[in-house]
């Protein structure tokens, strides 16, 4: 007889233990059962695996699991996690998602404590990937026109990170400026090339969608700010509050506009927030979270001002055949956002009463380096 069965048995008696109810004690149970068999740890692994894959048929990716798992459990946990996901996936699945995959490639390998340990954190972690629910799909997007005809985008993408990383770096405002207008030209560069590139060669190009991290704390200033960004690069954002993450849908040169740009304004306004913080304690002020609140809230505000004030000014500097490229896919990329979120609602900002904190945010977003795209010719 096969030796898989009395391994296959231990794992479903700790999973009938353990899985399905929330207490201690079933998880001890189970935990035990681990635990006493070391000859079940192959197929404990293999099973977590599946987990990993039905979480991708419910439209589930690396990221978002891994964010979950971080927000709800402990380091070993995502580390747990990590190793299940590298194990599991082997299929293309697209740059973003191969992306995701070289980021889990750095965190550090689970601990292997005590086997009763190692099994109780094995299974919370089941727990968790077993009670994650369907979401949205993110369809793997098509490469563009530019991405076909070679590998000029990545190098461009590569040198935007790049002017970017140096402009939250520099400790002078001059250069910081100098390096993010550079960083803002190419973006609106590459973003136009694609669309023109598209129209003309009548390329089959639709929109896409990718998910940003909405970490708390202060989550819906920085939701808010993620949608200012959005709607500046013609994208829309749906923030889903319960797994901190917004979808952002549009196309895949805008997409990638508005990661590096609403990560380093989110920068930005830490090191402002910070700073404008430790003045306030300086004065004898101890209302640490409500300042917050409202700088970040200010920000967001006043960054959507600029932001929006610099895409009614592309638009109106447009013309030839790129006003009805743009027009054209404003409404593909609603079309896109009502087809995945039929039902949504609106958000509100609450908390938001520190006079101190939203004039100081309003100030940083002022200061931010945030230049207008370039004049199309």
């Amino acid at each position: 007889m096969s030796s898989s069965g009395p391994r296959t048995g231990t794992v479903e008696r700790a999973f009938e233990a353990a899985l399905y109810a929330d207490t201690d004690a079933a998880l001890d149970t189970g935990a035990s059962l681990l635990a006493a068999d070391p000859a079940a740890d192959t197929e404990l692994t293999r099973r977590g695996e599946e987990f990993v894959a039905a979480a991708w048929r419910r439209g589930w990716q690396p990221a978002d699991v891994v964010r979950v798992v971080r927000r709800e459990l402990d380091p070993v946990h995502v580390q747990l996690t990590a190793a299940l996901i590298l194990g599991e996936s082997h299929e293309p699945r697209g740059a973003r998602w191969t992306a995701q995959l070289d980021e889990l490639k750095a965190e550090p390998r689970p601990p292997r404590a005590d086997r009763f340990s190692y099994a109780t954190a094995v299974l919370e972690l089941y727990r968790l990937l077993l009670r994650l629910p369907a979401i949205e799909p993110l369809d793997v997007p098509r490469p563009g026109p530019a991405a076909a005809a070679g590998h000029g985008d990545s190098r461009m993408l590569t040198r935007i990170r790049a002017l970017l990383a140096k402009a939250e770096a520099t400790g002078f405002p001059e250069e910081a400026e100098a390096l993010s207008a550079k960083a803002q030209e190419l973006m609106a560069r590459h973003s136009i090339d694609e669309a023109l590139l598209a129209a003309r060669t009548h390329a089959k190009d639709a929109p896409g969608a990718c998910r940003i991290g909405v970490e708390p704390p202060y989550e819906t200033a920085k939701a808010v700010l993620l949608d200012a960004v959005a709607g500046a690069n013609r994208c829309r954002a749906v923030w889903n509050e319960a797994f901190c993450f917004s979808t952002v849908v549009g196309f895949e040169p805008d997409l990638e506009a508005v990661e590096l740009l609403y990560t380093s304004l989110l920068v930005q306004a830490t090191a402002a927030m910070t700073k404008a913080e430790a003045a306030q304690r300086a004065g004898g002020r101890k209302r640490t979270k409500t300042f917050r609140q409202s700088f970040l809230a200010a920000y967001a505000h006043r960054i959507g001002d600029r932001l929006a004030s610099a895409a009614e000014g592309q638009v109106t500097a447009a013309e030839g055949d790129l006003l009805p490229v743009l027009a054209a896919r404003d409404v593909a990329v609603a079309d896109h956002t009502d087809r995945m979120f039929p039902r949504t609602v609106t958000t509100r900002l609450r908390g938001v009463d520190d006079a101190a904190g939203w004039h100081e945010g309003a100030a940083a977003a002022d200061r931010a380096q945030v230049q207008d795209r370039r004049r199309l010719p």
